[in-house]
């Protein structure tokens, strides 16, 4: 049984161990051994960002994206951990370069998986999956105050991170999938 309390306590604890990011994707790999019962908890049929926990040196979310729902690349200034409770997170990686940032690779997430992310990581999400996707967010340090870095994901012109965009483009994710599925009801009712 999962229990979101009991969470916060292992992450509460892990930060203080000599290797706070080990100990916290430890956690993470034991807490998503059995992934059904965090999204029985977790999981929403709506994209967004919920704050489980923030504080000066440990931040908490459970991250909900939105069928085929993207993020543009950013990064967090922190070390982090991502765990799946479902679906697929694509994550593509990126490097500073003197005029700004480059393609470095990407990884995949499934139900179960889990990665660490450095200091410097930059990174864009992309949920690929016509379901929606689950995962718990854990950062090494206050996530939600931290300044970080943005970049257009046409032109790779970096900017201040924008919340307000953030939160935009999640309600942007959640109306085109409730379109989509309109649409659906429509196309079977006609057919």
């Amino acid at each position: 049984m999962f229990d979101v309390d009991t969470l916060l306590e292992r992450c509460k604890e892990a930060i203080r161990e000599t290797d706070p990011q080990r100990a916290v994707r430890e956690t993470l790999l034991q807490t998503l051994e059995k992934p059904g019962p965090v999204g029985e908890s977790l999981g929403k049929h709506e994209g967004g960002i919920e704050i489980l926990y923030n504080a000066e040196d440990l931040t908490v979310l459970n991250v909900v994206w939105a069928p085929q729902m993207f993020l543009m690349p950013h990064d967090h200034q922190m070390w982090a951990v991502i765990g799946i409770y479902g679906g697929v997170e694509d994550n593509a990686f990126f490097r500073r370069r003197e005029a700004g940032i480059e393609k470095a690779g990407g990884r995949e997430l499934h139900e179960s998986d889990v990665i660490g992310l450095g200091v410097d990581a930059i990174h864009s999400v992309k949920n690929p999956e016509r379901i929606f996707t689950g995962a718990i967010h854990v950062y090494g340090g206050d996530f939600v105050n931290q300044p970080r870095s943005q970049w257009d994901p046409d032109t790779l012109v970096e900017r201040p991170y924008d919340y307000e965009l953030i939160r935009r483009e999640f309600a942007r994710a959640n109306e085109a999938w409730a379109n989509e599925l309109s649409q659906r009801e429509v196309d079977e009712t006609v057919t």
